[in-house]
């Protein structure tokens, strides 16, 4: 199977079983039928090797096909995107961390259609504890879909200030409180605050040691799976920018060919940083800072070509475009939202010193021997 073959899984097979509609593109929402798809298609385990049930999506020769599946998913929808990409990002961590039984138990769950996360952020008080007994007392926050992800990668802090990875198993609906996310976008993706007090070891897994979660370059790198949903994010906009010029009769204005044709050059540049990103992230050629160098410049490249293509496309449509009825109104949004990711100046920042200190020339900083030439096709 070729990377691109697993793409017509992603899309929507049937009328009104792609994009959220009304009632899930709301406060409290959940694309609970695009879920649905992705479990009925194989995509939630297809992350997994092919020995426990998957497609081998996470196995650095085939990033190219993970890459544009994620691309393909926030294309049609950001809030599926995130979420999916958050499914991935926990079963990596498993893949890559946890030992052989635990792995083969959590893989099992993820073939079965649980859906996974990672839920890292806490509130300023009341952060998820571990103690000695085996207890856990405290919450995440921002966790995106609460009360849906059943199966949810958490850390939780030790007595000595580490901090361990571990997979919970939750009830649909359990312990999720959504009433504080009033989001400008991405309203679908249930994100919300979980109270895991009271829970135990024994109601989920322990993966791999303290302070795996956060080991580079894998740590930090990651955010090209993120940077590739966003992508998708990106080229929906584009794609009802020239659909509305063409409905409009206003595609042979040259005021509009600029617009458009800058937002193009935004997206193809775009498009390849994150492809170039995922392969040196695959890839771990180098040292960790210069891998996470490289995917921190994508970072700050897709985020500004995504505020771009945002303004370029309102001042094409005009006042049509942020209205409830227009496609281009969430599509906007929930990009605008989603590309507020952590620490953006921090990333360009530490991309800039890293290329400030290195002693070769700046064209060798990144060289083909640190990513895959030609990755495999999926089998």
């Amino acid at each position: 199977m070729s990377p691109s073959s697993l793409l017509p899984l992603a899309r929507s097979p049937a009328p009104g079983d792609g994009l959220c509609d009304a009632a899930e593109d709301a406060h409290g929402g959940f694309p609970i039928r695009a879920i649905a798809r992705l479990r009925r298609t194989g995509l939630l385990a297809a992350p997994l090797p092919e020995a426990l049930g998957g497609r081998g999506l996470c196995e650095p020769g085939r990033v190219d096909a993970l890459r544009a599946l994620l691309t393909e998913v926030g294309r049609d929808d950001l809030a599926v995107g995130r979420l999916y990409e958050g499914h991935v990002n926990a079963l990596a961590l498993v893949l890559r961390y946890a030992d052989a039984a635990i792995a083969g138990r959590l893989a099992r769950d993820a073939a079965e259609g649980h859906l996974f996360g990672v839920w890292n952020t806490e509130p300023a008080e009341g952060g998820l504890v571990l103690d000695g007994a085996g207890g856990l007392r405290g919450a995440k926050s921002y966790a995106s879909g609460a009360g849906f992800v059943t199966r949810p990668l958490v850390t939780a802090r030790l007595a000595d200030g580490r901090r361990l990875m571990l997979v919970m198993r939750l009830e649909p609906g359990a312990r999720a409180d959504l009433s504080a996310w009033r989001a400008h976008g991405m309203r679908a993706s249930a994100t919300g605050t979980v109270d895991f007090s009271g829970l135990s070891l024994r109601d989920g897994e322990a993966v791999g040691a303290p302070d795996d979660y956060g080991r580079q370059p894998f740590f930090f790198a990651g955010a090209w799976r993120f940077l590739a949903v966003q992508l998708g994010g990106i080229e929906a906009v584009i794609e009802t920018h020239r659909a509305h010029l063409a409905a409009t009769g206003r595609a042979e204005d040259p005021h509009q060919q600029v617009r458009f044709g800058q937002a193009m050059v935004a997206a193809e540049t775009s498009r390849l940083l994150v492809a170039r990103a995922a392969r040196i992230a695959a890839a771990e050629a180098g040292s960790p800072e210069r891998v996470i160098a490289y995917v921190n410049l994508a970072r700050a490249a897709v985020e500004q070509a995504g505020l771009d293509v945002i303004a370029l496309a309102q001042r094409s449509v005009g006042l049509a475009g942020f209205l409830e009825s227009h496609p281009l109104e969430r599509l906007m949004r929930d990009l605008a939202t989603y590309l507020r990711q952590p620490a953006p100046d921090f990333a360009l920042t530490g991309m800039a010193a890293h290329a400030l200190a290195a002693g070769e020339p700046l064209h060798d900083l990144w060289s083909d021997a640190m990513a895959p030439a030609a990755p495999e096709a999926i089998g």
